[in-house]
């Protein structure tokens, strides 16, 4: 019964499934992988973070370039902040006691012994960066020589939230915190790294930093979590399908053994009227020849009708 197996068609089949369900168990695993160690990360992180909040602060050279073990760390700097180059960054959202709020970063760069700028974020204000009346209320960096103390950022790219990269903004206004998008602004050096204070002075509120990029729960974390349910949900249906196909294959073989598929047609396009019509046609003929008969007939009374005459 089950010799359909055997066919080429099925080969075929056979083959195709002992190959795509493996494939999809495992591509199913590898995904979940990724959002694990994505989980395994963040959770890593948010630990350094922790410490980083108590750990001693070290000098910002020592501590670059930003990766995932070094972005949340304290660093600290020594230098004059560069009065003629205050920036402020707009649309920017920090979290407080009345939910989230729409405000701006005030950065300033902090000319380092070494000869490098280091951008530091000396916190944030609500409102928009484009008014007079709320920029009005940022203070003034100090003077003076000064070390700073904060948390160590990566430069800020397109995907960051908050960033205009677009550009098109108004003179003192920086869309994007990074060392490529100040190069053009200021006449030195700028490190590829910025540091947000841990004190901010008032009325300006601390920035907190932000996860070190590809170590949170972000869209891509979910994404991962999201193709495993795909690859695992295909693997089942290519288990579905070839056990629908098996089955109907075998319901026919088994109808073919027990003589129940319909027979085919024989004589396509036959009318059985059309041998009646024959034979009717046939009986005719016949007739003729009895017709035939009968004319012998006649014609022996007319020999007889002429002897009875010639009597």
């Amino acid at each position: 019964m089950y010799r359909f197996l055997l066919t080429p068609r099925w080969w075929g089949i056979n083959v195709f499934a002992v190959l795509a369900i493996p494939f999809c168990i495992f591509m199913g695993s590898w995904q979940l992988g990724r959002f694990e160690d994505r989980v395994a990360t963040h959770q890593q992180q948010e630990d350094r973070s922790d410490r980083a909040k108590t750990a001693a602060a070290r000098p910002v050279d020592s501590l670059l370039p930003v990766d995932k073990i070094t972005s949340g760390r304290q660093a600290s700097a020594r230098g004059h902040y560069d009065t003629g180059h205050q920036l402020l960054v707009p649309s920017r959202t920090l979290k407080d006691n009345h939910g989230e709020r729409q405000g701006f970063y005030v950065l300033d760069l902090l000319r380092t012994d070494h000869g490098k700028a280091l951008p530091v974020v000396r916190g944030w204000l609500p409102g928009d960066a484009g008014s007079k009346a709320d920029t009005a209320k940022v203070p003034a960096p100090p003077k003076g020589e000064v070390t700073v103390t904060g948390a160590l950022q990566a430069s800020e790219n397109q995907g960051t939230d908050g960033v205009q990269a677009g550009g098109g903004l108004p003179q003192g206004q920086l869309g994007m915190i990074s060392a490529a998008s100040l190069v053009n602004i200021v006449p030195y050096e700028v490190y590829d790294a910025w540091i947000t204070l841990t004190d901010a002075q008032a009325p300006l509120r601390a920035v907190p930093p932000a996860a070190a990029e590809g170590s949170g729960l972000d869209l891509k974390a979910f994404q991962n979590l999201g193709y495993t349910g795909e690859w695992f949900v295909f693997a089942g249906f290519v288990v579905f399908m070839w056990f629908r196909l098996f089955r109907r294959e075998a319901e026919a073989a088994k109808d073919a053994a027990l003589g129940l598929l319909p027979e085919p047609e024989t004589g396509a396009g036959a009318d059985p009227e059309a041998g009646a019509g024959v034979e009717v046609g046939a009986g005719a003929g016949d007739g003729g020849e009895a017709g035939a008969g009968a004319g012998d007939g006649p014609g022996e009374g007319v020999d007889e009708a002429a002897g009875v005459g010639r009597g």
